[in-house]
């Protein structure tokens, strides 16, 4: 394969990459290392590395776009970007230290999860009382539906704080956006409507994955001629799909996304524990 053919491929697989990241709020990683590691046999932690670039430029590119339309909370995901960094420094160190092949399970196992969060509820939350943390820290807000402006509250601020850390730790240890606990965080625990915790979880996986490349990035483990090609699709997908996600019914997306998915969590566990990394 010459290099030409290998960066047009890279290019086309990190726009799809980048496009179901933004449709779901998973970021493009969950698709990435998948391919580069078990279809091009890149280097485990080559592929963290071009993930996490990946990741940047998915929130780069549909996180702007929500911003611009309202529906992300800037000051939600600012607050939350205080675990998520510090956990991702965190993850991204163990990474350097910790076998591929253990890396590879742990990837498959937080896969499964990711498949399991896409079947989770999306109708928004209703009569939500807000808690005193929350008004304090004035982290309410609105966003734009079919009958105009819609006000929402949230609650439980520090369960939801705590799974960020989590999310935090696993963006830094695989590479990934961690986008199933952020909206986990957000939807389950503090009761952010859908739409909302799924475009500020977009917003947070660009600050999230830089903490982590920085570490990547010092120990050589990004290599250009991988994450350049990788950056340019997932940006391009991205905002294709930040276009898409108004008029688009995800709901058919996500039934083949998560069937995927499962294949290629079983195939990640296997060669994982068989150390085919």
């Amino acid at each position: 394969m010459t290099i030409l053919t290998f960066t047009i491929i890279l290019i086309i697989s990190a726009f799809l990459a980048g496009l179901l990241g933004s449709l779901t709020g998973l970021g493009g990683g969950v698709v990435v290392i998948p391919i580069l590691t078990l279809c091009f046999h890149v280097d485990f932690h080559y592929a963290i590395g071009a993930a996490l670039i990946a990741s940047i430029a998915t929130s780069s590119g549909s996180a702007s776009a929500y911003v611009k339309e309202g529906i992300t909370n800037i000051r939600l995901g600012m607050f939350l970007e205080i675990a998520t960094t510090i956990g991702a420094v965190g993850g991204a160190i163990i990474a350097l230290w910790m076998p591929t092949n253990i890396i590879a399970v742990i990837f498959g196992a937080v896969l499964v999860f990711t498949a399991l969060m896409q079947q989770r509820r999306t109708t928004d939350h209703v009569n939500v009382v807000g808690s005193n943390m929350a008004r304090k820290l004035k982290l309410y807000g609105t966003y734009p539906t079919k009958d105009g402006e819609k006000s929402y509250q949230l609650t439980n601020v520090f369960g939801g704080f705590s799974v960020m850390l989590s999310a935090g730790i696993l963006s830094g240890l695989l590479g990934i956006g961690s986008g199933a606990l952020k909206v986990l965080a957000m939807d389950a625990a503090m009761k952010v409507p859908f739409k909302v915790s799924t475009t500020t979880s977009n917003f947070m996986i660009g600050v999230t994955a830089v903490a982590s490349a920085v570490v990547y990035l010092q120990r050589g483990y990004i290599d250009p001629g991988i994450a350049f090609p990788i950056m340019i699709g997932v940006l391009g997908g991205s905002l294709f799909g930040a276009k898409l996600l108004k008029r688009l019914n995800v709901k058919v997306l996500r039934k083949i996304f998560v069937f995927a998915i499962l294949l290629v969590a079983i195939n990640m566990i296997y060669n994982g524990i068989m150390g085919k990394f």
